[in-house]
């Protein structure tokens, strides 16, 4: 009682499993704590859902705020990752302690595909999302099970498939010497870094593993040390986790080039028709979220990745992340 499984518009059905799966509450009138002790009490169950089935959304809660928002994601128990704490290149604003705003570039820039946080040595393997305020026209959150792209790639695109997973990637972008809320990438290194200082930044970076180049502007241009492109799942499946399609694609803005944003770990050139492929799979496979206030979703990071389409009018979407994973490259054994 509480919840009931529902089909949705244009929902995927992926080895037997539905794609996105949906909850709706069925006790509209309910308080909040009525929902988060539900969401408590079945707390195991959905994020094995999540990572069964990539994203679980629940709609018709009695969520309206950040607050709730936040109380909800409470209810999950699972460890916060604060976005200060995070290496994330998107400008966002805090709520809650647990809460932020998803993204703060202007509406008529559109965010590619990316697996959060995938493009540095630190992820969180849980996201949620929550809408305040839903767009005039516009705004869906398209996502993609990344599990489902990777074994079509290997299948048209073979020989990139293959390298992505024996060299990984390396990422390169500028950071601001301050806040740019214009690019979807425009946070400061100093809030990027959680430092103050360039030697507070360089140690940071060099603990890091990152390679860097101070610019007159007072930018900051960073590049990663070889990071996975593939993640092997451990239940059969393997993820294209990675922000390859973000950085081929979106990572434009005054200081950034894609052309020079991505390459192999190795350093070796992407094939851009693997890239093409990759990008073509990941919209096939997209189911678009067109948002209802109060909706929450629950992604497996891991398994699914996300996006944003362009909008009219104001939108507020917030977002939340949990339970930080390492993301190190790992050799595979000759042979």
């Amino acid at each position: 009682m509480g919840m009931e499984e529902v089909a949705i518009n244009g929902g995927q059905t992926h080895g037997g499993k539905r794609f996105p799966d949906v909850l709706h509450w069925t006790l509209p009138d309910s308080e909040r704590d009525v929902a988060t002790d539900w969401v408590s009490q079945h707390r195991d169950e959905l994020l094995q859902r999540a990572t069964e089935q990539g994203a679980v959304l629940l709609r018709g809660l009695p969520v309206q705020t950040a607050d709730d928002f936040d109380a909800v994601v409470s209810a999950l128990k699972i460890e916060n990752f604060p976005y200060q704490r995070s290496l994330s290149n998107a400008v966002r604003i805090n709520r809650t302690e647990r809460v932020f705003s998803a993204n703060e570039a202007p509406p008529e820039i559109e965010i590619f595909f990316h697996h959060e946080m995938a493009q540095t040595p630190l992820y969180p393997k849980w996201i949620l999302f929550s809408c305040e305020l839903v767009a005039q026209q516009g705004g869906a959150t398209p996502i993609c099970r990344s599990d489902v792209l990777y074994s079509r790639l290997c299948e048209i695109a073979p020989e990139f498939a293959a390298a992505c997973e024996e060299k990984g990637l390396q990422y390169t972008n500028v950071m601001p010497a301050a806040d740019d809320a214009k690019s979807g990438m425009g946070r400061s290194w100093q809030s990027t870094l959680g430092v103050t200082t360039i030697d507070a930044a360089e140690q940071r970076l060099q603990d890091l593993g990152y390679r860097w180049d101070w610019r007159v502007d007072g930018s900051l241009q960073a590049t990663t040390p070889q990071l996975p492109a593939v993640l092997d799942l451990g239940d059969g499946r393997k993820s294209f986790f990675n922000q390859l399609i973000a950085a081929y694609c979106g990572w434009k803005d005054e200081r950034n080039d894609p052309s020079r944003a991505i390459r192999h770990g190795d350093g070796s050139p992407l094939d851009r028709a693997g890239v093409q492929a990759a990008i073509a799979l990941s919209e096939e496979l997209a189911f678009d979220l067109a948002w209802q206030r109060g909706d929450v979703v629950l992604i497996d990071n891991r398994v699914t990745m996300h996006a944003r389409r362009t909008f009219v009018g104001p939108r507020k979407v917030l977002a939340s992340l949990a339970e930080v994973q390492s993301n190190q490259f790992a050799e595979r054994p000759a042979g």
